[in-house]
C-alpha cells in the first residue's frame, strides 16, 4: 500500500494554500506569521514550482529557470524569510552579451552599465541620466499608453543595438517583449539597475528546504502530492463565498487517489489565474464581465532549456555567470521566440555556487512556444530535442572550446515539459501579460474568500515579482479573517 500524503491533515484550516511556487510559499509563510491556521499543498514531488531543481546520476544538480534576481530579493528574504536566507544572497558580477552588434562584460548595475552606455554605446552621460530619472517615476497606477518600443524610440531614437543591450535581459527574465506596455519594463529594470543581480549562494534545492523549515517553525503544514481538484463555493446572502477545497494524494500508480474535502475560510491559488478560475473554480460562478475579461487576457511565452553537466575533476573557464547570446543580426521579440531561435542565455554555475560541491555545471536557456512543441510527433519531439542540445553545446563551444569532451550529461527541457510538471495552460515560464494582474486582483470582488499569487503581469513575475505578489495578497487575506473574527466575537458579545 502506497504512503498516504494527507495522513494527519485536519479537516479545515483557515486558509489553504494551492501550489509551492514562491508565491505560494511567501504567502503561506506569512499568513501562519500572523497566527492563522495554513494548509499548503503542492501536486509534484518537490515544493517551490518554477524555483526548482533536479539530480542526475555523475553527482548533479541542476537548477531550473535563470538565477538572477534584483538586489530587492535579500531585503524581502531578511523581512519575509530569515537573515540566514538573505544573507546567502550574494551578487552575480560577470553579465555578458554577445551578438552581431555588441560584445559587453558588465556588473549590471548602474555605475557600471551607464559608463558602457556612454563609453561603448556613445551616448552622452545626460540622455542615460534622462531614461533613469524617467523610469523611476514610472507608477503603475499611471495611464501610460506607450508600449516599451516606443519608450525606446523617445529616449534612444534608431538606436535598435541600444534597445537589444535593455530588453534582452529582461526579455528572458519575464517574457517582456517591445510590444508590452512601458511600465512592465521600467519597474523590473530599475529593480536591477538598483545593485546588479544576485543568487542564492548553495543552489536552489537548499533554498526551497531553508524556506520549507521556516514554515514548519512556523506552524504552517505542508502536502507535496496531492491534487487540489476543486475549489469549493456556495451562494449566500452577500454573495458567493469560498467554503473548501478537494483534494487528493498521489498514490504508487501515480494517479491521485483518497479524495477528502478541506474546509477553508479563504483559499489562495499560486496556479496561473486562468487554470484557477476555469478549472479549479468554474465558470458559471463568475460575472460573464469577469469571463470576458479573463477570456482577453494572454497568455505568456513558455521557454526551453538545455543541461549540461561537468565530469567530476574536470574544471572550465570563467566565461561569465550569466551570458546572452544570439547569431540574429537585430534584436527582435520574434526572433526570441522562434522555433529555431539562434538566442539564449548560459547560465553557468561555477563550484562557488554550491560551495563545497567542486562541480561546474551550464543551463542553457531559450525563450520558446508551446505551440511549436506541442504539434510535434513523438518521433519529432525527440529529434528536435536532440537539435537543441546540439545548437546549445555548439553555441557554447565558441566560448569554451573543449568543453564537449568534459560533459558527461545532457538533457533538455520544452514547453511541454514545463506544461506536464506544473499544469500551466500553454506551458508557460511567465504567467500572463500585463492585463491578467487585473483579473487576478479582481478575485475576491467576484467570490469572497478567493485569492490568487500567481505569476501575472509581468511585474508580478520571475523570483521577486511573485515573492512580493505572495505579501501583498496574504495581507489581503489577513484582513479578511481579522474581520470575521473580529465580527465573530463581537456577536458573542452582543448575545452574552
Amino acid at each position: 500500500m502506497g504512503k498516504d500524503w494527507l495522513e494527519g491533515v485536519k479537516d479545515e484550516y483557515d486558509v489553504v494554500v494551492i501550489g509551492s511556487g514562491l508565491g505560494g510559499l511567501t504567502s503561506a509563510n506569512v499568513l501562519a506569521k500572523c497566527g492563522h491556521s495554513v494548509l499548503l499543498l503542492e501536486h509534484h514531488y518537490q515544493y517551490g514550482g518554477l524555483a526548482t531543481w533536479f539530480k542526475r546520476p555523475g553527482r548533479h544538480i541542476f537548477d531550473i529557470s535563470l538565477h538572477g534576481f534584483p538586489y530587492g530579493m535579500v531585503k524581502s528574504c531578511r523581512k519575509y524569510w530569515t537573515r540566514e536566507i538573505a544573507d546567502s544572497i550574494h551578487q552575480l558580477k560577470d553579465v555578458r552579451f554577445i551578438n552581431p552588434q555588441f560584445d559587453v562584460w558588465t556588473t549590471f548595475d548602474r555605475e557600471d552599465f551607464t559608463n558602457i552606455l556612454v563609453d561603448n554605446f556613445e551616448l552622452s552621460r545626460a540622455e542615460v541620466e534622462a531614461f533613469y530619472v524617467h523610469l523611476r517615476q514610472m507608477n503603475f497606477y499611471d495611464d501610460d499608453q506607450r508600449t516599451t518600443g516606443e519608450m525606446f524610440e523617445e529616449f534612444f531614437p534608431g538606436r535598435d543595438d541600444v534597445h537589444r543591450l535593455l530588453l534582452e535581459p529582461i526579455a528572458y527574465a519575464n517574457g517582456s517583449t517591445l510590444d508590452d506596455p512601458a511600465i512592465t519594463f521600467g519597474i523590473v529594470f530599475s529593480n536591477f539597475m538598483s545593485k546588479g543581480v544576485f543568487t542564492f549562494q548553495g543552489g536552489t534545492d537548499v533554498l526551497i528546504g531553508k524556506m520549507v523549515e521556516e514554515m514548519k517553525r512556523n506552524g504552517v503544514e505542508l502536502r507535496k502530492n496531492v491534487l487540489v481538484s476543486e475549489v469549493l463555493t456556495e451562494d449566500g446572502p452577500s454573495g458567493t463565498s469560498v467554503t473548501g477545497a478537494v483534494v487528493s494524494g498521489r498514490e504508487r500508480s501515480g494517479e491521485f487517489g483518497n479524495r477528502r474535502t478541506i474546509r477553508c475560510k479563504a483559499v489562495v491559488s499560486n496556479a496561473n489565474i486562468v487554470s484557477t478560475v476555469k478549472r479549479l473554480v468554474g465558470e458559471n460562478r463568475f460575472s460573464k464581465e469577469y469571463i470576458d475579461e479573463l477570456d482577453a487576457v494572454r497568455i505568456n511565452s513558455s521557454s526551453c532549456q538545455v543541461y549540461m553537466g561537468i565530469k567530476a575533476g574536470e574544471t572550465i573557464p570563467n566565461i561569465g555567470d550569466l551570458v546572452f547570446t544570439s547569431d540574429a543580426e537585430r534584436f527582435s521579440s520574434e526572433e526570441l521566440v522562434d522555433f529555431k531561435t539562434t538566442s539564449r542565455t548560459f547560465s553557468v554555475y561555477y563550484p562557488e555556487t554550491r560551495p563545497g560541491s567542486e562541480r561546474y555545471t551550464v543551463v542553457a536557456s531559450l525563450n520558446g512556444k508551446y505551440a511549436d512543441w506541442n504539434r510535434l510527433s513523438a518521433d519529432e519531439y525527440q529529434a528536435h530535442k536532440e537539435r537543441l542540445i546540439e545548437e546549445s553545446i555548439v553555441a557554447l563551444e565558441r566560448y569554451i572550446p573543449d568543453v564537449r569532451s568534459k560533459i558527461d550529461y545532457l538533457d533538455a527541457a520544452t514547453p511541454r515539459t514545463i506544461h506536464y510538471y506544473t499544469r500551466h495552460p500553454g506551458g508557460t515560464s511567465f504567467g500572463t501579460k500585463f492585463e491578467g494582474l487585473r483579473c487576478s486582483m479582481e478575485l475576491p470582488d467576484q467570490i469572497h474568500g478567493l485569492y490568487h499569487a500567481g505569476s501575472v503581469g509581468i511585474i508580478m513575475s520571475g523570483w521577486l515579482g511573485t515573492m512580493n505578489y505572495g505579501v501583498i495578497i496574504a495581507n489581503k487575506v489577513d484582513k479578511q479573517l481579522v474581520t470575521a473574527r473580529n465580527r465573530d466575537k463581537a456577536k458573542e458579545v452582543h448575545v452574552a
